[in-house]
């Protein structure tokens, strides 16, 4: 488009952002308004994507950070005929795709969800970086980002990731408008202070004003000449551009414009503009997955093995059979033991350093195009970047977590350390799956098993070695238990997962020589639980001791709750749990400490047998 046709467009974005807030009652149209002419230059001169086709291999990935100026991705949807208008007005209405803060569950051409501001620039640098080094097309991400968002540090390991990777296939490009939610942003208009930040860590920056549509045009141009850096494009906008009575003004944000009507006149009524975008490049079909049988490490009966060390093996063998399979590590691999894939696919082990934040976002760009990431760190840890775990549910997102050196078991390195609130945090996650195995042959099943599965699916692994209780041949099906100990007798069922599972059952032998006969279930699908197996330990044992390596809030007590949460009677249930905060011990006195090992539970039992209640 040429300069008139590109201010045209930039204005009947501006129209249609506002036209759609006035349908709803509710959304951001001064925010939109700031970024229109950036997204109008960007649709209809240097945008490669075919809407009917969002899967096309060629098409460049747009991610919309500051996802709140949705009305302005809307109405660029519009302009290139994949909505129409009276969908345009659905915007923010039940049942309606054009939701308040896109999501790819109702849009096919969303890359990821967006709102929680701070994250757009992340799973872009996790989708440039699945392009330079997996894929290896030369499809080009753009994300635009708001400057307020700048201030998240999410953003600055987003930054130096890109940086370090010379991803030349990443432009970002920010909204610089001055005005956040509630007054001005840290530094303004100020575009050098963002350019000095971006140039430390190795960014090629532009500086423009964001209403030029010609400076605009050559800014995107330089960006893709650019070799061997990202590029920031710094574009000065003003909040409400085009309309006097909003333009630049603080109190207006995440509001309607006052007079609608008004204000489309101003900006010179509605247009019917369309947008041919440009074809993406033909490119080779992305990778395809080998279809042989993964040949899993086995452990005999009586070895002792840590289950990060199966993990670590697991995975490895797992890359073998698939080549989908992608790991990622927060620069702990040799704990976690993914540097056991590393050694064996280099080409598919991205290094994530110190930046859990940005690790879960790298697996979420990664998984956007069709990948299986594994991404793995301390399961402390991983609660640094919970918010996006969180978002990455509600983009549908496909990725394993693996947390290890959970529990006070981790020993001497002190609670600083240990997941205690780890699987409280995966449990509420919409839609996830939460696995804790007990031994190496289980957590190598477990392993392969989330490759296939939905949504968030996490594993959590243990430091020290455990007995090997398992057959390498053994089934564990997602949602499954086992039942380790039973009788017609039992008097009470032991449930445990992970660490205590062996603590249990040396508990359960010295009830049994006390004439106490006890079950035991390792209940290692702690999400979706066995609602079965738990309901009939407790119809035909009476009561249910819970012993878990966790704070009691949200853990494995709460998991087997849920089992009886549809009207049934709850069983009586006594919770063992780390109560107090740790300090530095043995493993084995972390344990004894919490009242979690094999002596505890066992007069925890005792006590229950003589109908007593536990402290």
């Amino acid at each position: 488009m040429n300069t008139g046709e590109l201010v045209e467009l930039g204005q009947q974005l501006r129209v249609d952002g506002v036209r759609a807030s006035a349908a709803a009652g509710s959304g951001h149209p001064t925010s939109s308004m700031s970024a229109a002419d950036l997204m109008a230059v960007l649709l209809a001169n240097h945008l490669r994507y075919d809407f009917a086709r969002p899967a096309h291999p060629g098409n460049d990935r747009f991610v919309l950070s500051k996802g709140h100026a949705s009305p302005l991705l809307y109405a660029a949807y519009k302009a290139a005929g994949a909505i129409d208008d009276e969908e345009l007005l659905t915007f923010r209405k039940l049942g309606s795709r054009l939701e308040g803060h896109p999501t790819p569950q109702r849009l096919p051409w969303v890359e990821t969800a967006t709102g929680s501001l701070g994250q757009g620039l992340p799973v872009g640098v996790g989708i440039a970086l699945a392009g330079k080094r997996l894929d290896r097309t030369d499809y080009r991400v753009w994300v635009l980002c708001g400057d307020s968002e700048l201030a998240e540090g999410s953003v600055w390991e987003a930054a130096e990731a890109a940086g370090f990777e010379n991803l030349d296939n990443l432009i970002a490009i920010v909204d610089v408008n001055r005005l956040g939610q509630r007054g001005p942003t840290r530094h303004g208009h100020d575009l050098d202070a963002y350019a000095r930040r971006f140039q430390a860590f190795g960014w090629h920056t532009v500086e423009v004003d964001g209403h030029d549509v010609d400076a605009v045009d050559r800014a995107y141009g330089e960006a893709l000449s650019t070799r061997g850096q990202p590029t920031a494009i710094l574009a000065r906008t003003l909040k409400g551009k085009g309309v006097e009575g909003v333009q630049d003004r603080e109190g207006l944000h995440g509001k309607p414009l006052p007079d609608a009507d008004e204000a489309i006149a101003e900006l010179g009524g509605p247009r019917d503009l369309r947008v041919q975008v440009h074809e993406p490049p033909a490119a080779r079909v992305l990778h395809a997955v080998d279809s042989r049988a993964v040949e899993l490490p086995r452990w005999d009966k009586g070895e002792k093995a840590a289950t990060r060390d199966a993990y670590g093996k697991a995975l490895a063998a797992l890359g073998t059979a698939r080549d989908d399979v992608v790991a990622l590590d927060g620069e702990v691999g040799d704990s976690t033991r993914a540097e056991f894939f590393a050694k064996e696919h280099p080409d598919r082990y991205v290094e994530c350093y110190i930046a859990e934040q940005q690790m879960v976002a790298t697996a979420v760009g990664i998984a956007a195009r069709g990948w299986v990431p594994y991404a793995s760190t301390f399961a402390a840890f991983l609660t640094r970047a919970h918010d996006f775990v969180r978002m990455a549910a509600v983009s549908g997102s496909g990725i394993n977590l693996v947390g290890s050196h959970a529990g006070v078991a981790i020993g001497q390195d002190g609670p600083s350390q240990m997941g205690l609130e780890d699987l409280a945090m995966m449990r509420a996650v919409h839609g996830s799956t939460v696995l804790y195995p007990c031994d190496a042959n289980q957590t190598a099943r477990l392993v392969a098993a989330m490759a296939d599965l939905d949504g968030i699916r996490y594993l959590r692994t243990s430091r020290g070695g455990s007995e090997v209780i398992y057959g390498p041949d053994e089934e564990f099906p997602i949602g499954g238990s086992k039942v380790l100990r039973s009788s017609a007798q039992d008097r009470m069922t032991i449930v445990a997962a992970g660490v205590t599972v062996p603590e249990a059952l040396a508990a359960a032998d010295a009830l049994g020589r006390e004439g106490i006969p006890v079950r035991v279930i390792d209940l290692y699908s702690v999400k979706p639980v066995d609602r079965a197996t738990l309901r009939q330990a407790a119809e035909e044992t009476g009561c249910l001791l819970t012993v878990e390596d966790h704070h009691e809030e949200g853990g494995l007590g709460d998991a087997v709750l849920d089992a009886f949460g549809d009207g049934r009677p709850v069983p009586r249930l006594v919770r063992l749990a780390v109560r107090t905060m740790p300090g530095s011990a043995s493993p084995d006195e972390q344990l004894r400490a919490a009242g979690i090992d094999a002596e505890s539970i066992t007069a925890a039992g005792r006590l229950l047998a003589e109908q007593a209640v536990v402290p």
